[in-house]
């Protein structure tokens, strides 16, 4: 269901808010991570051109919870000092340790690197820093896929021109948002299904 609606969240975006960024679907990461899909799911990755994005998001449902990565000017040069590329992972269950997923986002990145024939080298892709901002917490064990929904609808919205880690975390704290928030979110969300 939460695919679905993601699908139609990000329809619901102005192609001017768009226009730098993408989305992978949220069951490729898990199918990347089985052996017998991770080629398919690498040439679909291929498809959607991430290098000239400023922001790719991409939800990750593994273990029966969802995280947002987001990667940030992947097409930007190590050297920039405003469009260094960086990853931000979204976690509103920090009791889940989404430090556990760091083994798997940095293959996984690699791998985007190498089908797109990147002239980055594995030690230099290894230096891509991966942040966990400290973002609103669920209130139950069920909450997690509106959150990150909800987290794309504000990224998307107020995501900086150019990110930087000086300026880092920028809106994504413990306060960026209230429960209030998220329900009538959500419910705009379910009223848009029906």
């Amino acid at each position: 269901m939460h695919v679905q609606i993601c699908s139609n969240l990000w329809r619901s975006f102005s192609e001017d808010k768009k226009a730098g960024f993408t989305y992978l679907d949220s069951l490729w990461f898990d199918l990347y991570r089985k052996p017998s899909s991770k080629a398919k799911v690498l040439t679909w990755i291929k498809r959607k051109h991430i290098f000239s994005k400023k922001y790719v998001l991409v939800p990750i449902v593994c273990w029966r919870h969802w995280n947002l990565l987001i990667l940030c000017n992947f097409g930007g040069s190590f050297e920039s000092k405003t469009r260094t590329p960086c990853m931000l992972l979204l976690d509103s269950l920090e009791m889940s340790n989404p430090w556990r997923f760091e083994p798997d986002i940095r293959k996984f990145v690699m791998d985007i690197y190498k089908a797109e024939d990147r002239p980055e080298t594995k030690e230099l892709i290894s230096r891509i820093p991966l942040l966990v901002p400290k973002v609103p917490q669920q209130r139950n064990g069920e909450e997690c896929g509106n959150f990150v929904l909800y987290f794309i609808n504000l990224f998307v919205e107020g995501a900086p021109e150019n990110f930087n880690l000086e300026d880092y975390p920028y809106f994504m704290e413990k306060n960026w948002f209230t429960a209030e928030d998220l329900d009538c979110f959500c419910e705009r969300l379910n009223s848009s299904e029906n």
